[in-house]
């Protein structure tokens, strides 16, 4: 019985952390939306308001970007995206390979992310970080279908 709640437990964990990450990534888009607003707002009291107007808006700008700067650094240290290097040595892998199943083990296996650039992975295909590559992998075969060299080094 003991065990049952842990794995319980366990499953509620496992299922709650895509859900933190997508919210993180919301809250950086409405960071983002609140800069967009604040420079509307220094751009009409640059044409309407007086000097104190302007300094007042300009202040809440510098917060808003501020606010976003500190919400991408979390965002970035999240745990995801800490734990990608491999424990084995760095191969440049291409389309066609057949990959280990270690190299495809779901620690490595990244949720999409719309900043990526990228299309959503179809079923039973997922992306998978090797070092700074990104490589698109079926996992029922373990063939890489596509592969993005130093996708991650640009970020």
């Amino acid at each position: 019985m003991k065990k049952m709640k842990f794995l319980t437990a366990g499953l509620i964990v496992a299922m709650m952390a895509p859900a933190a990450a997508q919210a993180q990534t919301g809250e950086l888009r409405r960071d983002r939306q609140e800069i967009r607003e604040q420079k509307r707002d220094v751009r009409q009291a640059i044409r309407h308001g007086d000097a104190r107007d302007v300094r007042k808006q300009q202040r809440d700008l510098r917060e808003a970007r501020k606010e976003y700067r500190e919400d991408l650094r979390d965002w970035r240290r999240d745990n995801r995206y800490q734990n990608w290097r491999a424990p084995f040595k760095y191969r440049q892998f291409r389309i066609g390979s057949t990959l280990r199943p270690t190299y495809y083990a779901p620690a490595y296996r990244l949720n999409y992310d719309s900043r990526w650039g990228l299309p959503k992975a179809g079923r039973n295909i997922a992306y998978v970080r090797h070092y700074n590559d990104l490589l698109l992998v079926n996992v029922r075969s373990g063939k890489v279908i596509k592969v993005y060299y130093n996708h991650f080094r640009r970020r």
